[in-house]
């Protein structure tokens, strides 16, 4: 599952605690994602700053989950959990027997292959210790950080009743006539199309970010 899938079905309350923290404790990172996402949607980042907070972060969700975003939204998600999730990922570190910092932050290569039996026993401790939608987000993104994943937690991903990112995924349209096994177009959230930028209102002026 890439970055935008994963902002397509993570709960909108996990998104809003990660830019709610961010801009209470990095704020260079929040206006960093603000402007860059704006410019990504052909937008000067002072009509996104205009907003009120709540809907600075709604918009940066909405945009988050085009597939275009996944550099931005994958950065933003490991800076996240390597700075505020930090017990999580010692847990699943040394669950793993993977080598870090002493922060959760790996160190050396990745392990080629993960045990299937240490890595159930490292999920059932970070579900019982930590929120179950971050555990799941945080065990889709871990599966990211290679080519390919690794098929012990692809599998985990793929068969765990447990994880659950907040929102089931809608069912694809299928298009009449289309062959069997052709997806279907992706659409936009809210009928915003990838590449097409929203109109900027004329003649407001700039405002300065609420601080």
């Amino acid at each position: 599952m890439k970055p935008h899938e994963l902002f397509k079905q993570v709960d909108p309350a996990i998104v809003a605690e990660l830019f709610t923290t961010f801009r209470d404790e990095e704020r260079e990172v929040y206006k960093s994602a603000l402007a860059s996402l704006a410019q990504s949607r052909k937008l000067r980042p002072v009509f996104i700053q205009k907003k009120p907070v709540a809907e600075q972060i709604t918009w940066m969700h909405k945009t988050l989950k085009l597939r275009g975003s996944d550099t931005i939204g994958e950065h933003l998600l490991q800076v996240w959990f390597m700075k505020f999730q930090q017990p999580l990922l010692i847990g699943f570190c040394d669950g793993m027997g993977i080598d870090h910092n002493g922060e959760g932050s790996v160190e050396g290569e990745l392990p080629a292959e993960m045990d299937t039996a240490k890595l159930k026993e490292t999920v059932d401790g970070l579900y019982t210790d930590f929120n179950p939608k971050v555990v799941s987000l945080y065990l889709y993104l871990f599966n990211l950080q290679r080519p390919g994943g690794w098929d012990a937690l692809a599998d985990t991903l793929a068969n765990d009743g447990r994880i659950v990112l907040g929102i089931d995924p809608e069912p694809r349209p299928e298009s009449e006539g289309a062959p069997a096994g052709e997806e279907a177009p992706e659409e936009a959230p809210e009928a915003e199309l990838e590449g097409e930028p929203e109109a900027e209102p004329e003649g407001e002026p700039d405002v300065p970010e609420e601080e």
